[in-house]
């Protein structure tokens, strides 16, 4: 009699033991938040970065193909080039063969020859990038901001 009450209890037990309660999930709720409260801004960061590392690089790889035109052209800066939104390429024409500058997505370059010896090259990040770089030959420097 006594092994048949306690069978009896051990499966009332089992039967009240189903899901989790109210403050479990609560639990587990805020776990959640914070976690993504954290990741998101992570994330963010991360894509700005990487808009940015793409303006630099844009903007270096059109000094070099510029740089590569005016040793082509016999020492003459190619024309200037109105601002171009990338994905996209732009040709500069050199007598020596055609360079080209291409632009990654979102990315907007401007190259503008100054006078005969100086010209400048204008990057301006997209997408999340927040910075504008900025090459000037007579400095030879490219400066962010």
């Amino acid at each position: 009699m006594l092994q048949n009450r306690l069978a009896q209890l051990r499966e009332e037990r089992a039967n009240n033991d189903k899901g989790f309660t109210l403050i479990e999930l609560l639990v587990v709720v805020v776990i959640i938040g914070i976690l993504i409260a954290i990741a998101i801004p992570l994330y963010l960061n991360y894509e700005k970065g990487a808009a940015n590392k793409s303006a630099a690089s844009d903007t270096r790889n059109a000094v070099a193909a510029v740089e590569q035109c005016f040793a082509d052209n016999g020492n003459t800066y190619p024309a200037s080039v109105a601002t171009t939104t990338g994905p996209a390429s732009v040709t500069l024409t050199c007598s020596g063969g055609n360079q080209k500058i291409n632009i990654s997505s979102g990315n907007q370059l401007t190259y503008t020859l100054v006078s005969a010896g100086n010209y400048t090259v204008v990057t301006k990040a997209g997408g999340q990038g927040d910075k504008t770089y900025t090459y000037t030959s007579s400095t030879g420097q490219i400066v962010g901001s």
